[in-house]
């Protein structure tokens, strides 16, 4: 999943319309606020210096200290002092503007590549000693041993889940991270039925543990830990 910070609306939507094209899940920011509630659980972020609320190197310089987030810096600076200190504050590149997103995009693929761990089984992940497993990458999900087929709002429901086990997630969270921009009471309030739906996926193979949990008040957590 990568995010999209930018304060141009057009910036971040021509952006992002590029990267689905190629397959990506996107989420999108138009500022520094929105970029840091957004960064927990996204896989990449692309990120303009110049944002109205806050200084983009103090965004970088939070998610490196918090997340193991790579970065691109996308942004109109384009002097070499301006690239060597986008670099020091942990960017994994840096694109100037104007750009093409056709290799903005290459160079999202060839970080996320060099910063994703190599593992035998393609990637995927398991949690609840063996319990749950999703595979990401072929956007596949198994119940103790058992396949589970859902939509792509409850996949990515449950990888905004799984991104960070035990973490509560309040339901405009998820909203933004199943949704992008596109927030708000009627998005929230979908987040139950997907959770409702996800749920009775989840718990349909014998022997699953509920794997969802709702934390009264708040929203929801991922109820296993992730194994290894």
């Amino acid at each position: 999943m990568v995010l999209v910070v930018d304060d141009e609306a057009k910036i971040r939507h021509l952006v992002g319309s590029y990267l689905e094209r190629e397959g990506h899940t996107v989420l999108l920011a138009a500022s520094g606020a929105a970029a840091l509630e957004l960064a927990v659980g996204a896989d990449l972020m692309i990120l303009d210096l110049g944002l109205p609320d806050r200084a983009g190197q103090d965004v970088a310089r939070h998610v490196r200290e918090t997340l193991e987030l790579p970065i691109i810096i996308l942004t109109a600076r384009a002097g070499e002092a301006d690239r060597i200190a986008g670099l020091r504050l942990g960017a994994d590149d840096y694109v100037s503007k104007p750009f093409s997103p056709g290799e903005l995009v290459a160079r999202v693929d060839a970080v996320l590549r060099r910063s994703a761990p190599s593992s035998p089984d393609g990637g995927a992940r398991s949690f609840g000693e063996g319990v749950l497993r999703i595979d990401e990458q072929r956007r596949e999900v198994c119940v103790d041993g058992h396949p589970v087929t859902m939509t792509r709002s409850e996949f990515d429901l449950l990888t905004a889940l799984a991104a960070r086990p035990g973490r509560v997630w309040s339901r405009r969270e998820l909203a933004n991270r199943i949704r992008g921009e596109r927030d708000g009471g009627a998005e929230e309030r979908a987040i139950d039925a997907h959770v409702k739906n996800l749920r009775r996926k989840l718990d349909d193979p014998p022997a699953a543990a509920r794997l969802v949990l709702t934390v009264p008040g708040v929203g929801y957590k991922l109820g296993v830990s992730r194994d290894g």
